[in-house]
């Protein structure tokens, strides 16, 4: 039911949707640029390389344990002013990045130390955000573009995978790190502005916040949520071995694999959300999931460049497309209020694949090598998702039904 005062834009892209779409792309845009910069950044501050794999890593377990606070947050308080201090968290780690070497100077602490305080901030911040933006950018889209609509929503975390890295590498080659991170901050704070100005969606919190399992966890969100933690565990070792993986077998340039898969991205993810809106979840996402599980089977076959890129374009109709359906699903599993709920508990599948899928593979390919089978392992636990998605068919169905009746 819609708050008094409030109404569903009529048309997708309202000047909500755009400034949404704006600031996901800067949020990951920005995170991606750091994430290209920060190791290197830390390594030129005489940083040994534990204290690095510690600088990076903390931010997924602290943002994973602040998903279990952000849900509750998100239904009890007003979710624009959480996504504007998810956005203040952001610059704040990033201006904290840039001013590392000073604030060092002036405390006496290490200044790999004063590093992991801002990254820290940084995972909190992301706890909020991206669970905050989807909370928020379901409110901006008219019921019948729905599926599609979060498919579009989706490029823009697209948009700044593909170019946050590069973007990242050149900036801090042209004016260094310090600077490089006061222009990532500046993004933050002028993100955050912008939502202010122009996002008016209405406020649902209930003003009560409990921190209960109820709270963080919403169940109905669980068998969508299921999906994205089976898929991801497969998913996150092409980021974390695929290149490794190509370069043992000797294929030069694989990188251009994320280029095609990204551009590719750009057709997939609206095609397969209008698709979702006409046919339905389960019949879009068994022959999508099953798509993921024969581009991660194909990569281990590939010896030739352009054997990747196909496998790149296969899987943005896979992964790519499913992706975002889910995350529309676990948004229409509950009523609006608990959207906070649901969000979150999306994310903490998501995240706690991350945590586990390169762990696993990273066994698989000690015990292994780097061979096809490990690709052929990681592949056979992403088709259990699509083996759970037909015996959970009738919940996943029923969660559509119950959306679209309800007023």
């Amino acid at each position: 039911m819609e708050e008094k005062g409030f109404k569903t834009p009529d048309k997708l892209w309202n000047p909500m949707f755009i400034s949404v779409f704006i600031s996901n792309v800067l949020f990951t845009l920005s995170a991606q640029m750091s994430n290209s910069m920060l190791s290197l950044y830390a390594k030129s501050t005489g940083a040994p390389a534990d204290q690095i794999g510690q600088l990076m890593s903390m931010f997924a377990l602290t943002a994973l344990i602040f998903r279990f606070i952000a849900g509750p947050a998100m239904n009890a308080y007003n979710r624009k002013r959480l996504f504007q201090m998810a956005m203040i968290l952001f610059g704040t780690s990033y201006l904290g990045f840039a001013l590392s070497p000073f604030l060092s100077g002036k405390t006496g602490i290490g200044v790999i130390t004063v590093m992991k305080f801002f990254r820290l901030l940084q995972g909190i911040g992301n706890a909020f955000g991206n669970a905050c933006m989807l909370t928020i950018v379901a409110d901006c889209i008219p019921k019948d573009q729905f599926s599609s609509g979060m498919g579009i929503f989706a490029l823009a975390q697209s948009v700044g995978q593909t170019i946050g890295p590069t973007v990242g590498v050149n900036l801090k080659d042209l004016v260094g790190y310090n600077v490089a991170y006061l222009i990532t901050s500046a993004m933050m704070f002028g993100s955050m502005i912008l939502v202010g100005l122009i996002v008016k969606v209405p406020n649902r919190g209930t003003g009560i916040f409990k921190l209960n399992l109820n709270n963080m966890i919403s169940k109905e969100a669980l068998p969508p949520s299921g999906i994205n933690f089976l898929i991801n565990i497969g998913v996150t070792s092409i980021n974390s071995f695929f290149l490794v993986y190509a370069q043992e077998r000797g294929i030069p340039q694989a990188s251009l694999y994320f280029t095609v898969n990204a551009l590719a991205l750009m057709a997939s993810k609206p095609l397969v959300g209008k698709m979702t809106d006409k046919y339905g979840f389960v019949k879009v996402a068994i022959p999508a999931v099953l798509m993921t599980s024969l581009s991660l089977f194909l990569i281990g076959q590939s010896t030739k460049l352009w054997h990747l890129i196909i496998v790149a374009i296969i899987n943005s109709f896979g992964y790519g497309s499913v992706q975002p359906a889910v995350q529309s699903l676990c948004m229409k599993s509950v009523p609006p209020e608990k959207r906070g709920s649901a969000s979150s508990t999306n994310f903490i599948a998501l995240d706690s694949a991350t945590l586990i899928g390169p762990a696993m593979c990273g066994q698989v390919a000690k015990a292994l090598g780097y061979t096809p089978t490990m690709w052929t392992i990681m592949a056979v636990i992403v088709l259990s998702a699509a083996v759970y998605t037909y015996l959970f068919r009738k919940q996943l169905t029923k969660i559509e039904t119950d959306f679209e009746a309800r007023q």
